[in-house]
């Protein structure tokens, strides 16, 4: 029997209705809403950080923790969250995944201490390595239907990638109009919504028979915290710190014993068939070099709006709403474009339009004016984004067998948490420090928009592909 209608048969077991759920737009609305969170969490805390340090006396090193915690257990169990959920069932580990998110979230809150808060952000981070990877699985599994999945992803991931935006306007908001404690109690009420409809609401997918691959959990969590610790720790340390050359030798060494320890295992943590795919390949490509372009515009526009302009957190947070609103209606639009055009052809021309935009900013300069120099490219950047997240998230997981799901979307996560941390790395070190900031900020949009050039490249490659 061919791979296409193993998956064709499996699709049909786990299944059964193929007419979807009974109520679309509630299932829709669930799973956005955990990924709207989980990216939330990412980025309302940073607005929020001052008051944190002088709420809690915290050093500045232990200030650098609150970040860093949650970053390495996401980052480091998303692997085995995505996994977990192929084995076990993908709405069974979303939910034990929420209960810890917001169980943490209210610890964090209630934080008296640097400790407490650190510990409760690591455990932030277990959760959301959990809910990250199952809430996207779900979508496949709920909507079988090639139009409504498809819309459905768009609708996710535009959620997703304008959730960073939204974050640094709800932190300003809440910091400033209440306390830094409540960037974190805003996921109580929302994890408990979720918690009371989602049982009900959205279908389990089938649970895999076969033991759980230890090996592959151990050495893929090593290799996840080695690896997103050294882009990290590069950021501020450069590339020939010790610490970082020692942890990026230790995850080469751990990713090449799970990769030899996948090919025997029975049931692998990261099945090795999920790369034979050549447009699925090919996505998890793009998805890890083009967030670490994109993460750059970002980073260098806040601090060209905050260092250059004064402009306050809160302003700066407005300021990129053109650029998230504009992912948003890119994302969804890509639900019509995917079928007409193809995957690749979508991911192509939202490359290019990020590639224009990365130009731009390469003639950025202290006197330019917002609507003259800087909304064109968040305009051009933030459409191109959202062509880009969603028609590549569509094909990866459109054309992926349904046991292995979980694993798919773990990797589809993985390579987006990798890629902001390893573009960072490079954009900081090709922006240098010189005397001007704002001569840096160009020469890092230089290499940003050689990066954002890749994902075209690989479309040419593709555009025969099939389409989902």
């Amino acid at each position: 029997m061919s791979d296409t209608a193993k998956q064709a048969t499996g699709a049909a077991r786990q299944q059964p209705d193929a007419a979807g759920p009974r109520k679309p737009g509630l299932v829709l609305a669930l799973l956005a809403a955990c990924a709207l969170m989980i990216v939330l969490d990412s980025t309302v805390v940073y607005v929020a950080l001052p008051q944190i340090q002088q709420s809690l006396e915290m050093s500045a090193t232990a200030l650098v923790w609150v970040v860093n915690a949650y970053a390495l257990a996401f980052g480091g169990l998303m692997l085995l969250g995505g996994r977990a959920g192929d084995i076990v069932g993908q709405r069974r580990v979303l939910l034990v995944g929420l209960v810890i998110f917001g169980v943490a979230s209210l610890l964090c809150g209630l934080a008296p201490s640097p400790e407490v808060l650190i510990a409760a952000r690591a455990l932030q981070g277990v959760g959301a390595a959990l809910v990250a990877p199952t809430s996207l699985s779900l979508i496949p599994i709920n909507f079988t239907d090639d139009a409504a999945r498809n819309k459905a992803i768009g609708v996710y991931t535009g959620i997703a990638a304008a959730g960073g935006t939204l974050g640094l306007i709800i932190g300003g908001v809440l910091s400033d109009a209440a306390s830094w404690r409540w960037v974190f109690f805003i996921n109580v009420p929302v994890v408990a919504l979720v918690l009371l409809l989602a049982p009900g609401a959205v279908k389990e997918s089938q649970p895999q028979r076969g033991s759980f691959d230890v090996v592959g959990a151990v050495t893929s969590t090593g290799a996840m915290v080695a690896l997103v610790y050294a882009l990290v720790r590069t950021s501020t340390e450069g590339w020939g710190d010790p610490v970082v050359l020692v942890c990026l030798a230790v995850a080469a060494v751990l990713f090449t014993v799970l990769l030899l320890a996948e090919r025997r295992a029975r049931q692998p943590l990261l099945p090795l068939r999920l790369f034979t795919d050549r447009v699925r390949a090919s996505g998890f490509v793009t998805l890890l070099f083009f967030p670490a372009a994109f993460a750059g515009l970002f980073f260098f526009l806040t601090q060209y709006f905050q260092g250059v302009w004064s402009y306050s957190a809160l302003r700066t947070g407005f300021a990129f709403v053109p650029a998230a609103i504009l992912v948003l209606v890119a994302a969804v639009l890509t639900g019509q474009l995917v079928p007409k055009l193809g995957p690749s052809v979508v991911a192509g021309i939202g490359a290019v339009l990020t590639t224009v935009a990365m130009l731009w900013l390469t003639q950025l300069s202290a006197d330019g004016g917002y609507a003259t120099s800087l909304l064109g490219p968040l305009v051009l950047g933030g459409f191109g984004a959202g062509l880009i997240y969603a028609s590549v998230t569509a094909s990866i997981m459109s054309n992926v067998a349904p046991e292995v799901t979980g694993a798919a979307s773990s990797v589809l996560q993985a390579v987006q948490q990798i890629g902001p941390a390893l573009g960072l790395a490079v954009l900081v070190t090709a922006a240098g420090t010189p005397a001007d900031p704002v001569e840096g900020m160009r020469r890092a949009f230089w290499v940003a928009a050689v990066i954002a050039a890749l994902p075209a490249v690989l479309a040419l490659f593709n555009r025969r592909a099939r389409t989902s």
